[in-house]
């Protein structure tokens, strides 16, 4: 008796749980259909509520999963991250989680360990682009982080609600009126959007004051329904607006069309349909060139690229017919995302992309079309882009100046950052010193050449300073003199620049009243052939006459003394003759040189210079052969003979012409 009861009792139990389990499955399901709906808001809390509950392990993980995927398509990185981890841990039996918590931790800003990911997915599935593309998208942005560009960005506070606000259009040629989407409380509608738990949107418009103060935003009643609008485009003369209204319906995915609305006065005509695909397809985010005659927009149409492709309709004159779309192509689609284009006036487009090289989620790109049609793509890099969402951003016509949307803030909304690239300053900071003693020179003057034909000139302060003002991407030569001194000079360039820069010059004058010394002039032993390595100092020489056109030299030549005299004056005429022979064949006439070797007749004076780099040798020391016999070490010997065998130059005269 006692058995039956036990299983009397346990048949009673399970048949309790069936409707436990059957509510639980029904739930799943209910899920899933929100998921495959769109509705992901929706979707996320049926999921969760399961996940709670369920006990088969393959069946958790898969939950783990799909909540990872709504809060992905939710644009919550950080709960999309720790969705994904989970069903990681759990091995889930696609490797696309992996890469998902990879693309996660990417967009958090943690790129090591995203690194770590992407060399653990591309183990398991080597032939997937997207593991090598997420490996560079993670180099590049510690790189372009490590070395920013010099845009300032700052958050629009005072435009930014505690909802998503996004997709800024100036809407005056004064750019001091601003209309953008958002889903702030204010909206129309009383529905909260499954796929996002906010509001639907609407166009808002906000305006600067006399004191750059943005006002609060209002909605455009007469464009805003109880359907989501958003994206507004304007065309040149900002009387017309091109935007983007999607039907919403529960557990049903419907389109998305481009409108057009006029200006009349202060307010906006009823919107008008652009029919330009089929009404369950995606048409939106509307940009239209300078002239008009261009529309890009994004679209998830047939024969595109990935899941949202560019493409763009023309047309021959105001009032006609739009031709049928064309996709922008390869050099702008890929397989991923590409969305919120900006046509620029000067014909650059802008674009957002979740799959070129990035930071993160989607980046903002700008495009260039070259003469042959194709599109030249760049990354904006950071601060512009970031490791959240970017997208949607408009720039002034004659200024590097806008506003764009992003998600930085990891608060999971879209927020508008204003951008500004500052005017880039560059100057020339030097100063004019004496080569031999590194005495400032005062009174020199410093002649400054532009490759764009600038030449100005400065004199030098009781410091030996000078400054100048350079111009962005031009080459520059700085060219210094003072009587009494050879003419030297310096180059710089702020072509490759993009941030400004204090260039640091000095400039080095050598006195004409005493010898100057050609250092590393090397021959060998007992021989007169110049040796390769003394061509430097060499070719520096003939750059100093042409910049001394005036001027004639002797060309001094200096042994050691150990040798008779004889030899050592043949060698030394022969080694300066060779220096004459060299210069001559580089171009400078024969009748500005004159060769002489002094054998060892002419020992050096130790000078300041020389006493610092050799102590043992004191200031005004004549090395002749009884002080260097003099010496401690055989190697202090071998250093003063070594000074000794040298060649310099001195100037003969400052009055040259050319015949």
């Amino acid at each position: 008796m006692g058995r039956w009861k036990y299983i009397l009792l346990l048949f009673i139990a399970c048949q309790m749980a069936l409707p436990d389990l059957y509510s639980q499955k029904r739930k799943v399901e209910k899920a899933d259909e929100a998921f495959n709906a769109g509705e992901f808001f929706d979707a996320v809390d049926l999921y969760k509520d399961a996940y709670s509950r369920i006990h088969d392990r393959t069946e958790k993980t898969r939950i783990a999963f799909q909540i990872g995927e709504c809060y992905y398509e939710m644009n919550e990185s950080r709960n999309a991250k720790n969705w994904y981890k989970k069903a990681v841990a759990k091995e889930y039996h696609n490797p696309i989680a992996i890469l998902r918590y990879a693309e996660m931790l990417k967009m958090e800003g943690a790129y090591e360990d995203a690194r770590n990911e992407y060399e653990h997915y591309k183990q398991l599935v080597p032939g997937d682009y997207r593991a090598s593309d997420g490996l560079m998208s993670c180099e590049l942005a510690l790189q372009w982080i490590e070395n920013p560009t010099g845009y300032k960005v700052e958050a629009m506070k005072y435009i930014n609600s505690r909802n998503s606000d996004f997709s800024p259009a100036f809407a005056r040629d004064d750019y001091r009126s601003i209309i953008f989407t958002s889903a702030r409380d204010e909206s129309s509608g009383n529905n909260v959007h499954g796929g996002t738990g906010q509001n639907f949107t609407d166009l808002y418009e906000t305006k600067m004051d006399r004191k750059g103060k943005w006002s609060t935003p209002v909605p455009i009643e007469e464009l805003n329904t109880e359907f989501e609008e958003g994206t507004p485009a304007f065309t040149s003369d900002f009387n017309i607006m091109y935007f983007t209204r999607c039907n919403v319906s529960k557990r049903k995915k419907l389109g998305c069309a481009i409108f057009k609305t006029v200006r009349t006065g202060s307010s906006w005509s009823s919107p008008e349909l652009l029919k330009i695909a089929d009404d369950s397809l995606v048409v939106a985010h509307p940009a239209i060139s300078d002239d008009g005659m261009t529309m890009y927009f994004a679209s998830n149409m047939p024969g595109g690229f990935g899941a949202n492709d560019l493409w763009m309709i023309s047309r021959t004159a105001e009032g006609t017919d739009w031709s049928d779309p064309e996709n922008l192509g390869e050099d702008i689609n890929t397989e991923g995302d590409e969305m919120f284009p900006f046509s620029h006036p000067d014909g650059t487009l802008y674009f957002a992309s979740d799959h070129h090289p990035g930071m993160g989620g989607l980046d903002i790109f700008r495009a260039t079309q070259t003469i042959d049609g194709d599109w030249k793509v760049e990354n904006m890099k950071y601060p512009i882009n970031s490791s959240a969402d970017d997208f949607g951003i408009v720039v002034e016509r004659d200024s590097e100046k806008g506003f764009f949307s992003s998600t930085r803030r990891g608060r999971g909304n879209d927020e508008i950052y204003s951008f500004i690239l500052p005017p880039l300053k560059y100057n020339l900071i030097g100063v004019v010193k004496n080569e031999e003693t590194e005495e400032p020179l005062n009174a020199a003057i410093v002649n400054l050449i532009g490759s764009d034909g600038m030449n100005i000139e400065a004199e030098t302060g009781d410091d030996g300073s000078f400054k100048f003002m350079l111009k962005p991407n031009t080459d520059y030569i700085f060219i210094g003199s003072k009587k009494g001194y050879l003419n030297n000079k310096g180059r710089e360039t702020t072509k490759g620049q993009n941030e400004s820069k204090d260039f640091q010059a000095t400039i080095l004058l050598s006195s004409i009243d005493n010898p100057i010394e050609l250092p590393n002039i090397f021959y060998d032993f007992a021989k007169w052939d110049l040796r390769p390595e003394s061509m430097v100092s060499l070719d520096k020489l003939v750059e100093t006459l042409q910049d001394n056109p005036n001027v004639t030299i002797e060309l001094m030549s200096h042994t050691d003394s150990r040798d008779t005299e004889e030899f050592n004056l043949d060698l030394s005429q022969k080694r300066a003759q060779s220096v004459v022979d060299y210069l001559i064949k580089k171009g400078i006439m024969a009748n500005r040189l004159s060769a002489k070797g002094y054998g060892e007749s002419r020992p050096k004076v130790v000078d300041e210079k020389l006493n610092k780099e050799y102590a043992f040798l004191k200031e005004k020391d004549i090395l002749d052969e009884s002080y260097i016999n003099g010496l401690k070490t055989d190697q202090q010997k071998e250093i003063a003979h070594q000074i000794n065998r040298r060649t310099e130059f001195q100037v003969l005269s400052t009055e040259y012409e050319m015949e």
